[in-house]
């Protein structure tokens, strides 16, 4: 009896393998084309999309700073108002939002979508012999 378990528990594995080796082979790949066997069009829409993301950001960098220029006069004239023996809150705290949007804008700047943009490098003016 025993003998017939271990047969029949053998047999069921060796099946399940088999399926799943098969159902492997048979379905589709898990991802899409290689870049290369993309469409045009499709490579253009997702050209369009990155050029799309990097509008939005370049408008969010845009409204930061607009809002960091803000809060750095906001901190002057608060310091402007202070003397050498005083220094509040309010201004320490206004430091460091100002602190913490500069950061945020500038990693906003590094997080650049798809293909970087090359302008073209300006050639070496030749120099006289000298």
């Amino acid at each position: 009896m025993l003998k017939k378990a271990i047969l029949v528990s053998a047999l069921v594995a060796t099946i399940v393998a088999l399926r799943a080796r098969t159902a492997s082979a048979v379905s589709p790949p898990q991802f899409g084309p290689p870049r290369s066997e993309q469409s045009q069009q499709e490579r253009e829409l997702e050209d369009r999309r990155q050029k799309e993301l990097n509008k939005k950001r370049q408008e969010e960098i845009r409204d930061d700073t607009q809002k960091l220029f803000q809060l750095a006069t906001e901190l002057k004239d608060a310091v402007d108002k202070s003397n050498e023996h005083e220094l509040s809150l309010t201004v320490v705290k206004k430091a460091e939002e100002v602190e913490k949007l500069a950061k945020k804008v500038k990693e906003k700047m590094k997080e650049g979508v798809g293909r970087p943009v090359t302008e073209p490098q300006p050639s070496p003016s030749p120099r006289p012999p000298g």
